[in-house]
């Protein structure tokens, strides 16, 4: 498996009044939300289709640390970067960070296995996504 840091996504999420939990700060299930928006728009916008047809990512596990949390009104800054990329699978890096940069909220990861969706079975990655994963 090669290991790797190329940043390949970055968007600004605003924080609503609704995302808060009972105890006033993010609801810790929207961070994986946002580690999602931030994946997703990068594979879709890199060609690949996460509609589950044809091959495709498959997430297998996704993990998080919680490290100072977040109070609305704010912005936040999700970041996804190549982790580790293996024959058949990859593994994303995710920050969630300030809007400023200054303040590590959260950072976590997912590994994804490329899977025929016909078949079940996992694929070597294609090139040109493994290209996309070691150079951004």
């Amino acid at each position: 498996m090669t290991n790797t840091n190329v940043e390949l996504d970055r968007i600004i999420i605003p924080i609503r009044w609704g995302d808060m939990d009972a105890y006033g700060h993010l609801n810790n299930t929207l961070y994986f939300r946002f580690f999602e928006e931030s994946r997703v728009k990068w594979l879709e916008q890199s060609g690949y289709s996460v509609r589950g047809e044809g091959e495709s990512p498959v997430l297998i596990q996704s993990s998080a640390t919680f490290l100072k949390e977040i109070n609305y009104p704010a912005k936040v800054i999700a970041t996804t970067e190549t982790e580790a990329i293996g024959r058949t699978s990859f593994t994303l890096y995710h920050r969630i960070l300030s809007e400023d940069l200054e303040t590590l909220h959260c950072e976590g990861s997912a590994k994804l296995v490329w899977v025929n969706r016909d078949t079940g079975k996992s694929q070597p990655l294609p090139p040109a996504l493994r290209s996309l994963l070691e150079n951004g």
